[in-house]
């Protein structure tokens, strides 16, 4: 999804490329077409952006307090598992959204290369939600929110590793206090493990990397998909990589959901109603990307994350500390300073 959501497809490239490519279509010359537009029909767009804001808000938080449920307390332990019922809801609604709904135009795979790429691109995808899965059986949610967080200092880092091609020094700066708060803020939590930390710092470097990957693998004209394309192709290879894993790591997968289901009976609708929140982050996610801006979606990205960690805190009661809040703050106004430096100096 970030964001700092899991399930997120997208890379800032595609944001940029995606928006203007909005403006494009709605005609962002400015002409006096525009300026007979009628107060009624600014207040219908603002409400329709407000609804899928709210919709996007609550399907990324959603998806990230059903995953540590069903990990952490529900006792369904079998985060590659969930992955891949997650990736076969994706590969499902992405079929019907696309070639039924016309949510997108449909994009063809044009060549074998290009094919191999998304594969890569849906390995290293995979590696980011199982790592980040792993990671809610073991930390709460809102210090994964805070090492989450840290996804802009892992993609400048491999960003520069791929191009060699530096930023600003006020950029690099920016990322000081985003590496530094999530330090204080895992000094300061009362839950922290080490591994459940190496995993979620782990999932959190390989969303940063499919980032960058993605801008290089599929950065020509004829090989580029939109995030909705993208996610129709990778899920079902993600699906086939997950399945083995699953029956080999996950050798009481089948049994243990049997004997839950006997249990209780809401567990096949927890699943599918999990699944389903997966790929409404994404469809969200793409979809007030749109309708507004790259920088609007960076805004409320920011803000989504202090949202969600404070609404686990309240369903789940972990405890928390001065000493976490203060470096989770850091951390976000780190990232918020990195956004606005890389628009004014890109």
């Amino acid at each position: 999804m970030s964001t700092h959501g899991s399930y997120s497809m997208r890379s800032k490239a595609s944001f940029e490329n995606e928006a203007k490519a909005t403006v494009k279509e709605s005609g962002g010359g400015g002409s006096g077409g525009k300026s007979g537009k009628t107060m009624s029909s600014n207040s219908k767009e603002n409400l329709f952006i407000c609804f899928l804001v709210t919709l996007w808000y609550s399907s990324n938080i959603g998806v990230i307090l059903l995953n540590k449920y069903l990990l952490s307390n529900y006792g369904f332990k079998f985060p590659i598992f969930l992955t891949m019922c997650h990736m076969s809801a994706c590969a499902v609604f992405s079929y019907i959204s696309i070639v039924f709904f016309k949510v997108v135009p449909q994009q063809m795979i044009k060549s074998r290369s290009q094919f191999m790429k998304i594969a890569t691109l849906s390995l290293v995808f995979c590696a980011s939600v199982v790592g980040g899965n792993i990671s809610l059986r073991y930390l709460a949610v809102s210090f994964n929110q805070a090492v989450g967080a840290t996804t802009p200092f892992f993609t400048a880092v491999f960003a520069y590793l791929a191009t060699l091609k530096r930023e600003a020094w006020v950029t690099y700066a920016a990322l000081v206090p985003v590496v530094a708060g999530v330090v204080i803020a895992s000094g300061g939590e009362p839950g922290f493990h080490l591994f459940g930390f190496v995993m979620c710092l782990s999932a959190t470097a390989a969303r940063a990397f499919k980032s960058v990957l993605q801008g290089l693998l599929l950065s020509s004209e004829g090989e580029k998909l939109n995030s909705m394309n993208l996610l129709l192709y990778m899920s079902p290879i993600a699906i086939l990589v997950l399945l083995p894993a699953a029956l080999i790591m996950e050798p009481n997968v089948v049994d243990v959901t049997l004997t839950l289901t006997k249990d209780h009976k809401s567990m096949w609708l927890l699943l599918f109603l999990n699944s389903t929140t997966a790929y409404a982050a994404n469809l969200t996610n793409f979809l007030v990307t749109k309708h507004t801006s790259a920088l609007t979606l960076q805004v409320l990205g920011n803000a989504k994350g202090a949202v969600a960690v404070v609404i686990s805190i309240l369903l789940f009661r972990n405890p928390v500390t001065i000493v976490g809040m203060g470096g989770y703050t850091i951390t976000v106004m780190g990232v918020a300073a990195y956004g606005e430096t890389k628009r004014r100096f890109r």
